[in-house]
């Protein structure tokens, strides 16, 4: 309980609380689009910015192991999702795959507030992590769209839906920023960290007050998805998350690096994901692999998920 009040007390989780209440009293509260867009930018950037500077620090032996448990995870994510989605619940194939696509991938702005709230707490994590957010993203959407293609007729769209994954504005900028980071290395970021380190929790905090509205604008549509797809936008994340933690331990992370691969594996996409669905899966239904996502997962995970992975994570590492 003492996590739980720890984190729901951030400035970044009240702001989310904040915004969906604006949106559910109907006031006009609303960051403009461009700046909203501009601060996803920001955001990613930094993250994969920083990240590269770790890996610049680290030695091929310390990512590895992390790296080969992290895209097994990856890959096998959306198998298991696509399998009880078509078992137990009887989606059709378009469907489940694009919820699967959705679970498999990750949400960046999850994983940001997870870091922040270690940091908060002084727990000292891998700075190579953000590579990971790559390593998980592109495999859980991948595997998806080929669930896809071989349960429909055609597949048409699928090169399309990779193309769209692997070049997307998430993608690009979290892998461009780990790239940069590599190559200019710690006295690089010293440069920017005025702009790129300072700011980055107060963007954080505006980011997650829109997110919040977003959030609570979707509650409407939690009707059409039924009973089953409630339940698994909690239960199957909660599961990911502590195999997640597992799979970091047993790989050779730290308890902040378990942690944080298990709120990885935990959190759903709302960015990445939808773009290539749309386009691959086009008769798929977006009020069911987005609104579970967005309106259950994501404020899941960012008030009750994060210390419940860490939780874990501080019980099952040490």
């Amino acid at each position: 309980m003492d996590l739980i009040q720890t984190n729901l007390l951030t400035p970044m989780v009240l702001a989310f609380v904040l915004g969906g209440i604006g949106a559910r009293v109907g006031s006009d509260l609303k960051l403009p689009d461009a700046f909203y867009a501009t601060l996803s930018i920001y955001l990613v950037f930094a993250i994969g910015l920083k990240g590269g500077v770790a890996l610049s620090e680290s030695s091929l032996s310390e990512i590895a192991t992390p790296s080969l448990g992290v895209l097994l995870l990856g890959g096998l994510t959306p198998l298991w999702c696509f399998a009880i989605l078509r078992r137990c619940g009887r989606f059709g194939v378009p469907d489940a795959a694009a919820i699967a696509a959705h679970y498999g991938s990750i949400s960046i702005v999850t994983f940001i507030a997870g870091i922040s709230y270690l940091d908060t707490l002084g727990v000292s994590y891998e700075g190579f992590l953000p590579a990971f957010a790559a390593l998980l993203e592109i495999p859980g959407i991948l595997v998806a769209l080929v669930l896809a293609q071989r349960g429909m007729d055609g597949g048409r769209g699928l090169g399309e839906g990779i193309r769209e994954t692997l070049t997307g504005r998430s993608i690009l900028l979290l892998a461009g920023g780990l790239v940069i980071g590599l190559l200019s290395g710690p006295a690089g970021l010293d440069k920017v960290s005025p702009f790129f380190v300072d700011p980055f929790q107060g963007a954080l905090t505006l980011f997650l007050l829109e997110m919040g509205r977003v959030a609570a604008g979707r509650l409407e549509d939690l009707r059409q998805s039924g009973a089953f797809l409630l339940a698994f936008a909690i239960i199957v994340p909660v599961l990911q998350g502590l195999l997640g933690v597992v799979v970091g331990a047993a790989t050779g992370l730290s308890a902040g690096g378990s942690f944080a691969l298990g709120l990885l594996s935990a959190s759903g996409s709302y960015i990445a994901a939808p773009a290539a669905v749309r386009l691959a899966i086009p008769s798929a239904n977006p009020s069911l692999y987005l609104t579970p996502v967005l309106a259950i997962t994501f404020p899941f995970n960012l008030t009750v998920g994060i210390p419940l992975f860490y939780g874990f994570a501080q019980w099952w590492v040490q």
